[in-house]
């Protein structure tokens, strides 16, 4: 079943209180998909992914690695096979006690994957205002139908009320 579609105006005018031309953009998208009865709702994460360059895909997977239980396990081996192996060559160690050359691999490992992780975590941020803001419409369509249903509810009890009425008085009559 088609429904006519209605007056994005009167819907602004209506509910919101503004007429479509003084809503932000997001709002008056709003207004004009439940006047013309379609979704608003959309995949953001898909069309944030769509947009991401190889650098940005790149530096997400490397923040994942880098910020997981898998990461820190190896990590965590590599350190207890690098100090256990110069511990035990002792004279002959590539990086003797204090390691030294281990400190500085750990800050240039640190070095780079501080801002990697900085940048994945500034898209997740960019992720999720795109999505507060698809909920934000979402949840304002949901308002607005739901207001126009119950201004519905309440023409339909008026009109079954007038109705009732008219069945009383007719069957008064008829019992004259």
């Amino acid at each position: 079943m088609t429904h006519a579609p209605i007056d994005a105006e009167h819907v602004s005018r209506r509910w919101l209180g503004k007429a479509t031309r003084d809503l932000p953009e997001n709002e008056a998208e709003v207004v004009r998909s439940a006047a013309d009865r379609r979704p608003v709702s959309e995949d953001v994460n898909e069309t944030f992914d769509d947009h991401q360059t190889f650098g940005e895909r790149l530096a997400d997977r490397v923040a994942a690695f880098g910020g997981s239980w898998p990461f820190i396990i190896a990590f965590g081996v590599f350190l207890a096979a690098w100090t256990g192996l110069n511990l035990l060559l002792r004279k002959e160690a590539f990086d003797p006690y204090p390691f030294i050359f281990l400190n500085l691999v750990l800050s240039m490992l640190a070095a780079i994957q501080a801002p990697v992780i900085m940048m994945s975590q500034n898209r997740q941020a960019a992720r999720d205002r795109l999505d507060a803001g698809n909920d934000y419409q979402v949840n304002l369509k949901a308002e607005i139908e739901i207001m126009a249903l119950l201004d519905k509810v309440e023409h339909l009890t008026a009109r079954q009320e007038e109705q009732t009425e008219l069945i009383r008085r007719l069957l008064a009559e008829r019992e004259r």
